[in-house]
């Protein structure tokens, strides 16, 4: 402290006055007016850099990431100072390192997951095609139920030719609708020359009143036959199908058993050390594996096809009938025979215009 006012002593011993010539202060009051000369300096410079300060605070606002925990009181030293930058920053670095080893752990296991697959689908894979091959050249054996695989080719064969009868019965419908349509033309245009043509009046009311009674009962019939068409169709394509899909995973729920079925034959006549011994129990277990697979699916073959067999006759009698009832009645001109086989079988028709929506739906 005494040196400080002795350097401003020294300093405020030769003043400068305004026009740069030396003066001289009275001796005893130097030290005071140089302390009043320091204090206003000190305050003005002091209070514009806390305006500076001040403005740089109210801008850019305090910056979190430097703020700094101080251990000790008040006035310690620097010494115990540590950033929180430093804390937040280990912090997000551990919980990142520990989530991303997380799911980089969480990825590894599903690639081993689709390497074990992809790898049991090769060793399947080639398995049965090394069957297929040998039963294609007569060099492997073949597991064989008679019964069952002539009742699969029946049903087959019936597939084909009840799509063969859908197919024709479409296309019965088709040419049927085209001349319904041209029987109603016709009957308009008939009807439309009863008024123009006064001397032939009543020929063309007559024509136009048959074409329109046709027309009639040939929609009573599109609908008999429509409904016949759609019955065949979903026994085809829906109750057939659902069948033979089944008898495809049967088939390859044999061939897959055969496959197994000759390793485990080619393994027990291989030596008996302990790996080959490994390598034949775990043979053994694939293969009883196989084996339930091969007779689970080949006694719902056998219940699908008993019930279909069931569901055809049924369906086939009913539908016959009433193509058979339908056909008679219109050819024979009776249409009230007519509108009776479609109330014995429950066939509504739809009113004309039906096809097209209401205002209402289409909103």
């Amino acid at each position: 402290m005494t040196d400080s006012i002795m350097s401003k002593a020294a300093t405020m011993e030769i003043p400068i006055n305004s026009n740069g010539d030396t003066g001289t202060l009275p001796e005893d009051d130097s030290l005071e007016q140089a302390a009043k000369l320091q204090w206003s300096l000190d305050e003005k410079v002091g209070s514009s850099r806390g305006n500076r300060d001040l403005q740089q605070v109210m801008v850019s606002g305090p910056n979190l990431n430097e703020t700094s925990i101080v251990s000790g009181g008040y006035g310690g030293t620097a010494e115990g100072i540590i950033p929180t930058s430093s804390i937040k920053g280990s912090n997000m670095h551990h919980s990142s390192s520990s989530s991303s080893g997380m799911a980089e752990e969480a990825t590894r296991g599903v690639a081993v997951e689709k390497i074990e697959n992809m790898k049991k689908w090769g060793l399947n894979t080639y398995k049965c095609t090394k069957q297929m091959i040998s039963e294609r050249f007569g060099r492997g054996s073949r597991t064989v139920d008679l019964e069952l695989e002539a009742q699969i080719e029946v049903l087959r064969d019936t597939k084909r030719k009840y799509e063969n009868v859908l197919r024709l019965a479409r296309a019965l419908t088709n040419h049927f609708y085209n001349m319904v349509q041209t029987q109603h033309a016709l009957g308009d245009t008939f009807a439309d020359l009863s008024q123009k043509s006064p001397e032939l009046r009543d020929e063309f009311g007559y024509n136009a009143e048959t074409q329109k009674l046709l027309c009639k009962n040939g929609e009573t019939l599109l609908g008999a036959v429509n409904f016949f068409v759609s019955s065949i169709n979903t026994l085809v394509n829906k109750t057939m199908e659902d069948t033979l899909m089944t008898i495809k995973m049967y088939e390859n729920a044999r061939l897959e058993f055969d496959a197994y079925r000759s390793d485990l034959e080619e393994l027990s006549l291989g030596p008996r050390d302990a790996v080959a011994m490994a390598r034949i129990d775990a043979a053994q277990q694939t293969y009883q594996v196989q084996k339930d697979k091969y007779e689970r699916l080949r006694s719902d073959v056998i219940i699908k096809l008993k019930f279909l067999e069931e569901n055809k006759v049924k369906v086939m009698h009913k539908q016959l009938l009433l193509f058979h009832n339908a056909i008679s009645a219109y050819f024979a001109g009776n249409q009230q025979q007519l509108e009776q086989t479609l109330k014995q079988f429950n066939i509504k028709l739809r009113p004309p215009g039906a096809d097209k929506p209401s205002w209402l739906e289409e909103q």
